[in-house]
């Protein structure tokens, strides 16, 4: 489980982060929502130890971050950035593999983990072509898969952090990327998620966390973080919020 204490993060004289108290439950997918510059990245950064706090804590399980050894944290914890940045001719299957370089599991075993990852981001199809010739979607949809494998096959006691995997994707991959997170907190693992599209934090997530100005605004379920007041507080967006007509959650509607 991992959980930030009174987390503040200061950039020279100003403060970005501040008044954060989180704790990812297993099973749960987190959203976190806020314009640009409310501090999104900022804490995904601080909650993986990328970034050290200036103020506060973040544990994973009963352990300060800082203090796990660097395999055992990458077990137990993946983190698939903004944007991943490789320029070597890898081929699909070993950019994925990656993920497996904190486990000896053996190479049946991982190149096993590697398709069924592949498969779960919807990218079994890129099996053997070279990294650098793919889609700006296709990357983001092996480095989906890379950190999938680095947890693979989920279970409580992971987490997995996740900052705007959706940004790069067609609708259908979205919802596809989306799913694939849902099933894995579904076998028990922590997933926090930045999104920009409300309808799909709206669908995947179970709870909500608004930022503004890196200070939470609210911290709750979409139905009670995605009404019109908040979202016209923080976002200056006037919308309509209705029921969805089969799934119920919140739809968002700009008017």
């Amino acid at each position: 489980m991992l959980r930030a204490e009174n987390l503040a993060v200061r950039r020279g004289r100003k403060t970005v982060l501040e008044g954060i108290d989180l704790e990812l439950k297993p099973g749960e997918v987190l959203g976190v929502l806020g314009p640009n510059g409310a501090g999104k990245s900022t804490l995904l950064a601080a909650l993986c130890g990328e970034l050290k706090p200036d103020h506060g804590q973040v544990w994973l399980d009963q352990r300060e971050l800082s203090r796990w050894d660097g395999g055992q944290k990458a077990q137990r914890l993946a983190v698939l950035p903004q944007s991943s940045t490789l320029e070597f001719a890898f081929r699909v299957e070993e950019v994925v593999g990656l993920g497996r370089l904190p486990y000896q599991s053996g190479r049946a075993r991982d190149d096993e983990i590697v398709m069924q990852a592949l498969q779960a981001a919807d990218a079994g199809h890129l099996h053997g072509r070279s990294y650098v010739a793919l889609s700006g979607g296709e990357r983001q949809r092996v480095h989906l898969a890379r950190v999938l494998a680095q947890l693979w096959p989920g279970a409580v006691g992971q987490t997995l952090l996740l900052d705007e995997p959706t940004s790069a994707l067609d609708p259908l991959h979205q919802h596809v990327t989306l799913q694939a997170i849902r099933e894995f907190a579904d076998r028990g693992v922590a997933v926090l998620v930045i999104l920009h599209d409300l309808n799909l934090a709206a669908r995947y997530c179970d709870r909500l966390l608004l930022l503004e100005g890196g200070r939470p605004h609210s911290l709750d379920s979409p139905a009670q973080v995605l009404r019109p007041e908040p979202l016209k507080a923080v976002f200056g967006l006037e919308v309509l919020v209705q029921a969805h007509p089969e799934r119920g959650h919140p739809l968002i509607i700009a008017r």
